[in-house]
């Protein structure tokens, strides 16, 4: 079974609704997917709303588990433990964190106030990690991502390298925006295996962490 944290709809840059992206993923054999758009001070009540609705809905017809997310997205660095709680509060399942990708002008210590955060459960496509953050993303039990997205996608080799040193769980999400993103497991194994993963790391990232986040939900 396939497990995908972090995907987006058209409620912020991706190209289809709620419905129709769950329906994609059942077919390609997800056993959980979550939405995660684009949020800021802006937006992420109407956008946590919105999923929570989805959800409800599809769950009286579908055996496939929608996650209630949100991607906290270019926001002031030092905003993020505030803005994740806030999320977290009002009902967000799981908090994905924009983080440094090397391919977009993120403002520097995002992967800091993200990794002291104890609401952020996910650091996505996080560039190039230091000790001190990586430390403690450990601490806070926040995942790493590793990324099947054109361009984050540059830096999986050095955070699983990180993850490796510090013992820090894995998971190989898509970032889907558009339907040609979500990746079925047959791929997501070849984006562990790429970077790097042994047999056994590749097990753990693409069935044993995802159990574990979901049984933190």
């Amino acid at each position: 079974m396939r497990y995908d944290f972090h995907t987006h709809t058209v409620f912020s840059d991706g190209e289809l609704i709620p419905s129709e992206l769950v329906r994609r993923a059942k077919v390609l054999n997800h056993k959980a997917i979550a939405i995660t758009d684009h949020g800021d001070a802006s937006n992420y009540k109407e956008l946590i709303e919105k999923t929570t609705l989805a959800k409800e809905e599809l769950k009286n017809y579908w055996d496939i588990q929608l996650i209630v997310g949100i991607e906290l997205t270019h926001i002031p660095a030092k905003s993020i433990p505030k803005m994740a709680k806030k999320c977290k509060d009002i009902g967000a399942e799981i908090v994905v964190v924009h983080g440094e990708t090397v391919v977009e002008p993120v403002e520097e210590k995002t992967n800091y106030y993200a990794s002291i955060s104890e609401d952020v459960d996910i650091l996505a496509h996080p560039g190039i990690l230091d000790d001190e953050t990586a430390q403690n993303v450990k601490e806070n039990g926040i995942f790493l991502e590793i990324t099947s997205r054109k361009g984050h996608s540059l830096t999986n080799g050095h955070v699983l390298n990180v993850a490796r040193g510090y013992n820090i769980p894995t998971l190989i999400n898509s970032d889907t925006h558009a339907p040609s993103d979500l990746i079925d497991i047959d791929f997501a194994k070849k984006v562990g295996l790429g970077c790097g993963m042994s047999k056994v790391e590749l097990e753990n990232t693409l069935s044993k962490y995802p159990k574990e986040l979901i049984k933190k939900i």
